[in-house]
């Protein structure tokens, strides 16, 4: 599985004043934490050749990360929960409040009903492995800044590379734009099947929970959506065994 970063991301991490490296086959997409990689290193300090990180370092690296300012008024870093073998990986926006005290994304209010739209249709919380885009809770839950986002990236696309699911949920606008490279709006990119960049990963798209107790009306709508999840989750082919060219470790 490859994932490129947009031209937004590679200028927002040049302003940073953080390489961009080429990716090699077998190897994990770019995270740039803890200092200026070596020639012979990946940015997230793995070896260049060898397979995608464990989750567990990858997890510490970003409990480290200041790369961006979020880093100054976090409580937690909020890495990512669930199956690491996962077939459906959920991805949101950015943690809020209570993710931010916990450390564990989609918890409270909103977190309970991702969990009843999971079970709707037959998926359990910890059946699926839950992420946002960005690991760090921005200030009033603001969106996160393009900066943010292209921090964090290199960290997303190294999970979704070593989960491998079968198909991707982007729940709301921010999570669904940033992890897709796209400007359209929630309302175009729902009801249609994307592909995570550079791969042939389905990408689904829904609202976020936190909108849906704020406008239930809507709720027919994610329902639809869900439906089709189940289905394409009902048809779409086996985990991969390898992901670029390069074998996965057990974790």
């Amino acid at each position: 599985m490859r994932a490129t970063l947009s031209a937004r991301q590679r200028a927002c991490l040049r302003a940073l004043g953080i390489p961009v490296w080429v990716r090699r086959r077998g190897t994990v997409p770019p995270s740039t934490g803890g200092g200026q990689p070596t020639e012979s290193q990946s940015e997230t300090g793995i070896e260049r050749g060898t397979p995608a990180v464990d989750l567990d370092s990858l997890r510490a690296e970003v409990a480290a990360c200041t790369r961006c300012a979020l880093s100054e008024t976090r409580t937690r870093t909020v890495f990512g929960v669930g199956d690491r073998k996962a077939a459906c990986m959920v991805i949101g926006e950015a943690p809020g409040a209570d993710e931010d005290r916990l450390g564990e994304p989609f918890v409270g209010r909103a977190g309970r009903l991702l969990n009843e739209m999971l079970r709707a249709i037959g998926l359990a919380r910890e059946t699926v492995y839950i992420a946002n885009i960005i690991k760090c809770r921005p200030p009033r839950n603001r969106d996160p800044q393009p900066v943010e986002v292209a921090a964090c990236t290199p960290y997303l696309h190294a999970q979704i590379e070593r989960i491998a699911p079968r198909v991707i949920l982007a729940v709301g606008r921010v999570a669904a734009q940033d992890l897709l490279g796209t400007t359209e709006a929630l309302s175009r990119l729902r009801g249609r099947e994307h592909r995570f960049p550079g791969t042939e990963l389905p990408v689904l798209v829904t609202y976020h929970p936190a909108y849906l107790l704020r406008s239930p009306r809507e709720k027919r709508r994610a329902w639809d959506d869900l439906k089709r999840l189940r289905q394409l989750l009902d048809t779409a082919p086996a985990r991969p065994s390898a992901v670029g060219g390069g074998g996965l470790p057990e974790s």
